[in-house]
């Protein structure tokens, strides 16, 4: 018998803060602890998680949560892809969802508002190095938002006493018309016949 799809939650937005870090940390565990998704083998603690998030800001680079009366159910944030300078211009997203919540849309809200963010930043290039061929559900994530899967990096990682894949998923942000985070200019991106079309911003749809 097939299963029902969830209802979806009806939650928001926003940038975490200090307060949430508890509750971030508390659902990253899980990950840790449980799934391949992060190669980390021993959770971070709290106080290592705010210190994320700090270096995360200092960055410019957002760092949000999903909120439900009161409760986070998931966070995402980016990152750079490479600390080298020619690619600061191209981020790498993190997303978790609480277990007790996945398929319930929160992971496509985060990482559309991720996308979002970034966009109106200037940054040209997402990457998703998703942990795990055998994670399903981000790697659809992330197709069902315009990422093309690039590659597959076999047995690289060793947790649970199994060789584990990335998968490593890309999408492009920015149109060339769009300002640079640091207002630098840049010629146009190169042209990808196979490359997924643009995914319209909150800004574009309000024109």
């Amino acid at each position: 018998m097939t299963r029902p799809p969830a209802t979806p939650l009806a939650v928001s937005v926003r940038d975490a803060t200090e307060a949430d870090m508890a509750e971030i940390q508390s659902i990253y565990t899980f990950y840790v602890t449980r799934t391949a998704a992060s190669f980390e083998e021993e959770p971070p603690s709290v106080a290592e998680m705010t210190r994320r998030l700090a270096a995360t800001r200092e960055r410019g680079m957002p760092y949000l949560v999903a909120e439900e009366k009161g409760a986070v159910l998931g966070y995402c944030y980016a990152g750079p892809w490479r600390e080298r300078s020619a690619y600061r211009y191209t981020v790498e997203d993190s997303i978790y969802v609480a277990p007790y919540v996945v398929r319930r849309g929160i992971g496509r809200i985060l990482l559309t508002a991720l996308i979002d963010r970034c966009t109106r930043l200037g940054y040209r290039q997402m990457i998703a190095v998703i942990g795990d061929s055998a994670n399903q559900g981000s790697i659809g994530l992330h197709r069902s938002l315009g990422f093309r899967q690039e590659g597959v990096l076999r047995g690289v990682g060793l947790k649970f006493g199994r060789w584990v894949d990335v998968v490593i998923m890309h999408r492009v942000l920015s149109g060339d018309d769009r300002p640079l985070p640091d207002g630098a200019t840049a010629p146009p991106l190169p042209a990808h016949e196979d490359s997924a079309p643009l995914l319209p911003t909150h800004e574009d749809q309000r024109r």
